[in-house]
C-alpha cells in the first residue's frame, strides 16, 4: 500500500520540483519568498492535482486482467503450490 501512495506524492511534487530546478537554473532564490508568489504556488497545485487525476486514470484504465477473465485463486495441486491466473475464458 505504501508504494501506490509514495508514486501519487512524487507525481503530485513533479511540478514543484520542476519549478525549483528552473530557479536554480536561472540563478533565482529557491528558498527566498519572492520566487514562490501564492498565485503561482496555485498554478503548480492545479497543476500537480491534474498530474495526479490523469495518472489515477491510467492506472484504473491500463491495469488488471481482462474484462473476460476469471481469476482463479491460488491453491494446492499434489501437494505443490500452483499461482493464481488471470486467463481469459478460465472456469467457463
Amino acid at each position: 500500500m505504501i508504494r501506490p501512495v509514495l508514486t501519487e506524492l512524487a507525481i503530485f511534487l513533479i511540478p514543484f520540483v520542476a519549478y525549483a530546478l528552473f530557479l536554480l537554473a536561472t540563478r533565482s532564490g529557491v528558498l527566498a519568498k519572492s520566487s514562490w508568489p501564492a498565485h503561482l504556488v496555485a498554478k503548480l497545485v492545479l497543476g500537480s492535482l491534474l498530474l495526479v487525476i490523469v495518472s489515477f486514470v491510467l492506472l484504473a484504465h491500463f491495469r488488471g486482467a481482462p474484462p473476460d477473465s476469471t481469476y482463479v485463486p491460488a491453491h494446492l495441486e499434489n501437494g505443490k503450490f500452483v499461482p493464481g491466473s488471470d486467463k481469459p475464458g478460465a472456469g467457463k
